[in-house]
């Protein structure tokens, strides 16, 4: 029963767009290790998108070096002549160094090709936030401008949130971007929430154990959600009236069967209850209220296309020249890097539970839309690539930053660490990277069932 209720088109959409962008990331990393290894001299014996432990789905051979298509979609990698990677083929090492190896050339060029994935990730984010600054510009709704208020989860009541206040500040600095919300009550250690209510101003105490809970939280239900009206912006052609009276562009609902339906939230839950059915609808036209009888059909729609709260509210946008966007697209590459490393230190602070905000390719592919948004696929790109530059230079075996670590440990102390050391370390890594991954695979599925 739990398979039928899938929407396997929206599935289908999320997991193209995943693919894609995680395609894009992972060939354009590997050439940050490719390209100064080759320019190095250096041969590269294998260039692939995917883990192929076994078969491969795909591989051509150009040239000294073999490019294929993996089967297990956690990564790719590059097999460099004369390093120990994920390959695990140390037969080479037995032997004495060659020329073409990586392991003879001198210790910063080897840093270079180590720390090329990491740069290439991070030069990647600032290309492509510069990208979306120049051509989408910055839109933002104020919180100021939210002036129907929020729908309140369970959550949020716990704090003294009420159904259809104005939020408008956080330890009353003003709280420019409404949808900034979540993010900084998670991220920073905020202590009260000041809201507009009945014309009054009330100051909320915002516990400690809040950033923890809407951490678990957010991931089923959002915090609050935005109140707005029901407003048609078109009608479309599946739609059925009845008695003559039909519904017009700027329409707003009021009401159904004698039920009111003043927010978009209550519409959405009524309409559902009352499928292939046919309802009285009570609708604001100008000065006038008009009665209009309308078919619900099977599938609980009316047939209307409504109003979105940017068509409602008064946003804030701002369009960037090419130059504008330089400075704007690489500073949100670094702000988005900040707001990483804060999530990562609220875990290691117990404020976030590591099982409860960890998560797999199933949690990274869902944060993509639904439908194909270009906008929202590019930032979840550049988002995922400054996360992969700094997974990656983290000193931990296995990964660019452990090699690196290596190295830069060979150019203080002169001493070079042993074939056999580097092996040991690059197994230890690769369990430990391995572990997690699975660890967090496993808590997705979990979560799927549960």
């Amino acid at each position: 029963m739990y398979i039928l209720a899938i929407d396997f088109a929206s599935v289908g959409v999320k997991l193209a767009q995943f693919i894609l962008s995680f395609s894009i990331l992972v060939v354009l990393h590997e050439l940050g290790h490719f390209i100064p290894a080759r320019l190095f001299k250096a041969r590269v014996e294998k260039f692939y998108l995917f883990f192929n432990p076994g078969f491969s789905l795909w591989k051509k051979k150009i040239g000294e070096t073999e490019y294929g298509i993996g089967w297990i979609p956690f990564g790719g990698y590059v097999k460099i002549s004369g390093m120990v990677d994920e390959s695990m083929d140390t037969e080479q090492l037995n032997k004495a160094p060659e020329p073409w190896e990586l392991r003879s050339k001198p210790a910063y060029q080897r840093l270079i090709v180590m720390l090329g994935g990491v740069i290439v990730n991070v030069l990647l984010a600032i290309v492509i936030f510069i990208g979306i600054s120049f051509y989408w510009g910055d839109e933002y709704l104020p919180a100021k401008n939210v002036t129907y208020g929020v729908q309140v989860s369970e959550l949020a009541k716990t704090i003294g949130l009420q159904e259809g206040d104005i939020i408008v500040s956080l330890d009353k600095k003003e709280l420019e971007n409404f949808d900034q919300l979540e993010a900084k009550l998670v991220l920073e250690d905020h202590k009260t929430m000041e809201v507009k209510r009945n014309d009054r101003v009330v100051s909320l105490n915002i516990p400690s154990s809040l950033s923890g809970a809407l951490a678990k939280f957010k991931k089923t239900t959002p915090f609050v959600t935005l109140r707005f009206p029901v407003i048609v912006d078109s009608i479309g052609s599946n739609a059925v009236t009845k008695e003559g009276t039909i519904f017009k562009k700027g329409d707003t609902l009021l009401a159904i069967n004698n039920q009111s339906v003043q927010y978009r939230y209550e519409f959405e839950e009524l309409k559902k209850k009352l499928a292939d059915s046919t309802i009285t609808v009570m609708a604001k036209r100008g000065a006038d209220t008009v009665s209009i009888k309308a078919v619900v059909n099977g599938s609980g729609q009316l047939g209307l296309i409504l109003k979105l709260p940017n068509d409602i509210f008064k946003t804030v946008h701002t369009n960037y020249s090419f130059f504008e966007s330089i400075p704007v697209g690489t500073k949100r590459c670094f702000t988005t890097l900040d707001n990483y490393i804060a999530g990562i230190k609220q875990i290691f602070n117990g404020k976030v539970k590591a099982n409860e905000s960890l998560g797999s390719l199933i949690s990274i592919g869902n944060t993509f839309a639904p439908v194909w948004d270009w906008y929202k696929f590019w930032t979840l790109t550049a988002v995922f690539s400054i996360i992969l530059a700094f997974m990656n230079v983290l000193p931990i075996p296995a990964l660019d930053g452990g090699h690196s670590l290596f190295i830069l440990f060979e150019m203080i102390t002169g001493r070079k660490p042993s074939d056999k050391f580097m092996e040991y370390a690059q197994i230890a890594g690769m369990i430990l990277m391995f572990g997690l991954m699975f660890y967090a695979l496993g808590l997705d599925v979990w979560r799927l069932f549960k």
